[in-house]
């Protein structure tokens, strides 16, 4: 069976938690996608895949594609920060790029444009609209920042 995903949304969250994986857990509730099954998938955009506002409504547990950025830390007063990035063409499929780490979401924002913008010249496409999506959090326990392509 071939699935080619028609929407996109992009959404992004942040939290913390007493462990690593509860931060994860909670930043992954405040960007609506922890109660879903989530499938890492790699960076390609489907000719004629729509961008949505609004987030998937599928039952719980439902199996959902993304292409997720995600940075967790333990370091009191570290800040990190999760950027996704979508780049589109008028006339063949788009890309995704993530990038998440130690410091600020301008700076992952930055890196995600330069990304896309190879990847586009590498394959010899026209890059003709970038759509960034980014979050920062002040780690104070065990913190977590997440930024998510979801495809359907």
């Amino acid at each position: 069976m071939r699935q080619v995903p028609e929407r996109l949304w992009v959404t992004a969250g942040a939290d913390e938690g007493e462990t690593e994986l509860n931060a994860f857990d909670n930043a992954l509730l405040r960007a609506q996608i922890a109660n879903y099954n989530l499938i890492r998938v790699s960076s390609i955009v489907p000719k004629g895949a729509r961008l949505v506002e609004e987030a998937p409504s599928l039952p719980e547990g439902a199996l959902l594609p993304v292409v997720l950025a995600k940075a967790v830390s333990r370091v009191p007063g570290e800040l990190i920060s999760s950027c996704v990035g979508i780049g589109l063409s008028k006339d063949s499929f788009g890309m995704i790029m993530e990038h998440a780490g130690a410091g600020p979401a301008a700076l992952a924002e930055e890196k995600v444009r330069r990304m896309l913008a190879e990847a586009f010249a590498r394959r010899g496409l026209a890059l003709d609209r970038v759509l960034v999506k980014s979050c920062e959090h002040r780690v104070q326990n065990a913190g977590c920042t997440v930024a998510a392509v979801v495809l359907w």
